[in-house]
Parts: structure tokens; C-alpha cells; sequence
């Protein structure tokens, strides 16, 4: 009779341990699996952006990987550089202001165009005949295979005299390279090894 209680009080100390087990275990689980979802909430929260329209009213924007905007920032960039680069009014200052604009977002390659243009006194013809330079960007091809990455341009010249407007063909070719961010430079890129390949005209458009 006494072996047999022994025996039940010892199954019994056994099956408390195993229950004991297997409740350590879940709690586990329960404590992992929270933490888990824990992160993964909080990760979700730092992809919310809570915008205040002018203090008035909240508003929820979703961030996105950086590098899933990249290809279109570095279009803006090489679009960006064009318009400042080649939009040019009869006023020195403007084109002083656009100029330096344009070079913060280049390497020296520009800037040699820069000073031929000076040098062949073409700044100072826009001015003397009251000329208006304006660009359409119609496309930048990017080649994002390949470290630096490789752009090409196509774009129209609109050269807007009194008399007449000249439509000119402008094909350009340069590499970007990645750089840091700042006021001056939003998008975090420098354009490198600047060449026009095309310049011509297509057609005249009285006036």
C-alpha cells in the first residue's frame, strides 16, 4: 500500500513537471510571438509620416524605400540641371544666378562649357539682341546597370527673337555619380563628364 503511494506521489511530481514544462514553453511562445508582433508594429509605425496641413488638420503620409525613387530623382536631377543650364533671359544677372544654380549640381565639365560660351561672347549676345533661351526636356534615358551611371538627353531649343523663333535640336550625354544631399543639391547627385553631343537647328518660325 505504502510503495503504491510513493509511486502515485512520484507520477503525480512527474506530471506537475511536464504541465510546469509546458506551461514555460507557451509562455515563451506567447512572450516571443509578442515581441515579434511588437517590432513589426513598430516598423509599420515608422513607414507613417502624420503631416499638419498649416496646423489645422492631420494628415497620414507613407514613406517609401529610398532606393525605389531613386531612377526618378535622378532624372530630376539631370532635368533640373538642363532647365537651369540652358534657360537663359536678356538680363546678366539671371543668367549669373541660373548658371551658378546649375553648377552646383555638376563637376567641372560644365563648367568648361561655361567659360566657351563666355569666352565666345555667346552670354553677351543674348543680352545685346534681347534674346529669350528656353529647353524642353523630352526625355532622360538613365542606364542604372552600371556604377556611374550613364544619361542621355533629348531635348529642344527654343531660341525666342523678336522676329523669329529658331527650334534647335540639343542632345547631351554626362554620368551621374551619387553624392550628399543638401539645399543646393535635394536630389544627392553630381553630374560628371558633361558633353553636348548634338546642338542643331530644325527650323525657324516667323513671327
Amino acid at each position: 500500500m505504502e510503495f503504491k503511494s510513493l509511486k502515485n506521489i512520484e507520477n503525480s511530481f512527474q506530471q506537475i513537471r511536464i504541465m510546469g514544462i509546458i506551461f514555460l514553453c507557451m509562455c515563451a511562445m506567447v512572450t516571443g510571438y509578442a515581441l515579434w508582433s511588437s517590432f513589426s508594429f513598430a516598423e509599420k509605425q515608422r513607414e507613417k509620416i502624420y503631416v499638419l496641413d498649416e496646423g489645422k488638420s492631420l494628415m497620414l503620409a507613407l514613406s517609401q524605400d529610398l532606393s525605389q525613387n531613386r531612377p526618378v530623382e535622378a532624372r530630376e536631377h539631370v532635368k533640373r540641371f538642363h532647365e537651369l543650364f540652358f534657360t537663359l533671359a536678356p538680363d546678366k544677372d539671371a543668367i549669373e544666378s541660373n548658371i551658378e544654380r546649375a553648377l552646383l549640381l555638376s563637376d567641372r565639365s560644365a563648367f568648361n562649357y561655361y567659360i566657351d560660351f563666355s569666352e565666345k561672347g555667346f552670354y553677351n549676345r543674348i543680352i545685346s539682341g534681347n534674346i529669350n533661351q528656353r529647353i524642353q526636356v523630352d526625355s532622360v534615358v538613365c542606364n542604372f546597370d552600371n556604377y556611374p551611371y550613364q544619361v542621355k538627353t533629348f531635348a529642344k531649343q527654343l531660341i525666342i527673337r523678336e522676329s523669329n523663333v529658331t527650334e534647335r535640336s540639343l542632345v547631351t550625354s554626362c554620368a551621374l555619380l551619387n553624392s550628399v544631399r543638401s539645399d543646393n543639391n535635394p536630389h544627392g547627385f553630381t553630374i560628371e563628364r558633361f558633353e553636348i553631343v548634338e546642338n542643331s537647328d530644325l527650323r525657324v518660325i516667323k513671327r
